[in-house]
């Protein structure tokens, strides 16, 4: 199992479905995990931080016209000007993130406070010189997305956790999401949490620093074998 694969994807699996949108994983082999996601909202779909897999415009079909592609971490720009174009539509990257429109050949339009008329809301979560991130925020469907602080991919996770912090951030773990009580929680590296969301949220900000030590100490015997 490669960490990151390259190339075309050929093959994904789907992840996250709900009634309002859906994830899937373009090369569901590699250890990161990269996951990307679809959100309908209005009949209309938000194409969030991409890697472009053949025949995925089958599963955007099912929701609706893409509406644009959002890219919410400033490392994640991913296939999301080669799935804009496809569609005929901008990229959304938050208004306060640098360095992120020269990496994307196709129109950039700024987000603001809410992604278009959608209903979610466009909340900053990290803004470092190395690390840019927002997050999407649902109230009414409940949906928090985030694309790097928090994931379930294996090397984000200790212990018993079924969400966690990312290692960067385990001292300092982005405590305002805290304020949000989502349903689900979409990543982009691993499978979202469907159930008991908030549950999972409060645990994994909560115990970051604490099993910190022990999630370090898993990384150094996988990647360096004694």
């Amino acid at each position: 199992m490669t960490m990151k694969a390259s190339g075309p994807a050929t093959a994904w699996r789907e992840i996250d479905r709900w009634d309002h949108g859906v994830g899937w994983l373009a090369h569901p082999e590699e250890e990161m995990q990269r996951a990307s996601h679809a959100l309908e909202a209005d009949g209309e779909v938000w194409v969030v931080d991409p890697v472009d897999a053949d025949g995925i415009d089958d599963l955007f079909d099912e929701f609706g016209d893409v509406a644009g592609v959002v890219v919410l971490l400033d490392r994640h720009t991913r296939d999301a000007d080669v799935v804009a174009n496809r569609h005929d539509v901008s990229v959304h990257v938050p208004r306060w993130m640098s360095g992120v429109e020269e990496k994307i050949d196709a129109p950039i339009e700024p987000l603001h406070a809410q992604l278009g008329d959608t209903e979610y809301g466009v909340h900053q979560v990290v803004d470092l010189p190395f690390w840019q991130e927002a997050a999407l925020y649902g109230e009414d469907t409940g949906t928090l997305v985030v694309p790097e602080a928090l994931g379930t991919a294996d090397f984000f996770l200790s212990g018993t956790e079924r969400l966690g912090v990312h290692p960067m951030l385990r001292l300092f773990p982005p405590k305002k999401l805290g304020r949000l009580s989502p349903e689900r929680i979409l990543v982009g590296h691993g499978k979202g949490v469907l159930d008991d969301a908030t549950d999972a949220l409060v645990d994994a900000l909560g115990g970051s620093r604490s099993r910190a030590p022990s999630l370090y100490a898993k990384t150094v015997r996988e990647f360096l074998p004694v």
